[in-house]
């Protein structure tokens, strides 16, 4: 049983850098290891820092969102800032959104987790309500005791 909550947030925005994911929707490894890739590339090369500059807060987004029938990743952060212009300007509605919080030793590790709880348990749970599209996104908001803590957010509707 999946530990989750439905929570009423505010419209927000998110500036994202992103990469098409090639694999199957449903090889979960390789969508994992593209995704980890991407996020060692944006880390290494200075993007991630740059867009961390723009933030209005210390999170780190991980979106998932799908595009002209792509699959989409992005690394983005809440902003009201311009965005580069490579970067995609990510709206989140107003709404109902499911929640699931989680720790792991990383980042990437906390999204894989975070993903496989929400997708996989709390919205099959969670009869009241349905994920009908539109962005998703890993939340990474600090670290305490050594580990990586943050939540899935994911927007829902009433059935």
């Amino acid at each position: 049983m999946a530990n989750y909550t439905l929570e009423e947030k505010d419209s927000f925005t998110v500036v994202g850098l992103g990469t098409e994911l090639k694999s199957d929707y449903r090889d979960f490894a390789g969508i994992n290891k593209e995704k980890e890739e991407f996020w060692r590339e944006v880390s290494e090369d200075g993007r991630l820092d740059t867009l961390q500059s723009l933030a209005s807060n210390d999170y780190i987004f991980a979106v998932n969102e799908a595009v002209n029938n792509k699959m989409m990743h992005y690394a983005g952060v809440m902003t009201e800032a311009q965005a580069p212009e490579e970067a995609r300007v990510i709206q989140f509605p107003k709404g109902q959104y499911l929640v699931v919080k989680g720790e792991d030793k990383t980042a990437d590790e906390l999204n894989v987790k975070l993903t496989g709880m929400a997708f996989g348990e709390a919205l099959p749970e969670a009869t009241d309500v349905a994920y009908v599209g539109g962005p998703n996104t890993t939340v990474e908001m600090g670290q305490r005791d050594g580990v990586v803590y943050g939540e899935m957010w994911i927007p829902v509707v009433r059935k």
